[in-house]
């Protein structure tokens, strides 16, 4: 039976990741509150962001704007990470 976390992003008990999707505290507290499916609602909404931002991933200032949108996506904290109301993510028809 695979590990389970009480996802955030979903609101309810579903499949863990297999180990911390990004460095330090943040990978962390990511990891202990997010699930499989919820990473990849949040990979379909990084990819909105990198596209709106014009970010370059190899860039630090590029990760911390990331980060702002990490901590609001999954904690609500900050003004980053709102999914806008009508999103679909590119190739999406959930």
């Amino acid at each position: 039976m695979p590990n389970m976390v009480q996802c955030i992003v979903l609101g309810q008990e579903a499949e863990a990741l297999d180990a911390p999707p990004h460095p330090g505290e943040l990978g962390q507290r990511i990891f202990a509150n997010v699930s499989r499916d919820g990473w990849k609602k949040w990979l379909d909404f990084l990819t909105t962001v990198i596209n709106e931002n014009g970010l370059n991933t190899a860039d630090p200032r590029s990760i911390e704007l990331v980060e702002k949108h990490m901590l609001g996506f999954f904690f609500g904290e900050g003004d980053y990470g709102r999914v806008q109301s009508g999103f679909r993510p590119v190739g999406g028809n959930k």
